[in-house]
């Protein structure tokens, strides 16, 4: 991603958690709960939140795995990896660690980590860089590690469906739209038990799939 859309982000980071739980209706983070739990990790496990924003969904893994696990938060955005730093101090949060880097390059060994997951931010990468982001997370998997992907579904209100449209045309309509009329199919083959949910709230949905087995292992 190029400077200018780093600094859009990094200003949007000063909205950003507002903008979030006006969009899915969460007050509550039922929904940082609902993917942290589809991500099955145990405690001691080592997991990625992928393009982590603030931190939310980070946070809330750290928990799940405990004083010896290890999460890593990456984002390209300095400006959300500060406040997702300033989160995890608030919250006494020592085995999560923050990573500037692209979701298209992940700075990690191969089959290094549990489970990862990406929080309403996966529209948010060109076409290319979702393939590739998708492909590096199966690499950075261990065998049979989750990666869980959670989205925005289509609002049915009008207001809200506008908004919606607006995003997608904004990040890309002709590209978006094809994604989103196929969107279980990103995961490729390189996952495999590849489901589909809807939120607790039902403003979110969540697709997940494990890793398969490497071929010749």
């Amino acid at each position: 991603m190029g400077s200018s859309r780093q600094t859009y982000y990094d200003l949007f980071s000063l909205i950003y958690d507002f903008i979030i739980r006006l969009h899915s209706r969460d007050a509550g983070g039922s929904l940082r709960k609902f993917i942290t739990h589809k991500a099955n990790l145990s405690k001691g496990d080592k997991a990625l939140d992928l393009c982590t924003g603030t931190g939310s969904v980070a946070i809330e893994l750290a928990k799940q795995v405990g004083e010896k696990g290890l999460v890593v938060g990456l984002d390209f955005s300095q400006g959300m990896l500060e406040k997702a730093r300033k989160k995890a101090r608030d919250s006494k949060i020592d085995q999560l660690h923050l990573v500037q880097a692209n979701a298209s390059q992940l700075p990690f060994k191969k089959s290094s980590l549990h489970a990862a997951t990406c929080s309403h931010a996966f529209y948010e990468l060109k076409g290319y860089e979702r393939v590739e982001a998708v492909n590096e997370v199966a690499r950075v998997l261990m065998e049979g590690g989750r990666f869980c992907l959670m989205e925005h579904a289509k609002p049915q209100r009008r207001i809200s469906r506008l908004f919606f449209h607006i995003r997608i045309l904004f990040l890309g309509a002709r590209d978006l739209r094809e994604f989103l009329e196929q969107e279980e199919s990103i995961f490729g083959d390189r996952f495999k038990s590849i489901t589909k949910e809807m939120s607790p709230t039902g403003q979110s949905k969540l697709i997940y799939g494990e890793k398969k087995r490497s071929i010749g292992h």
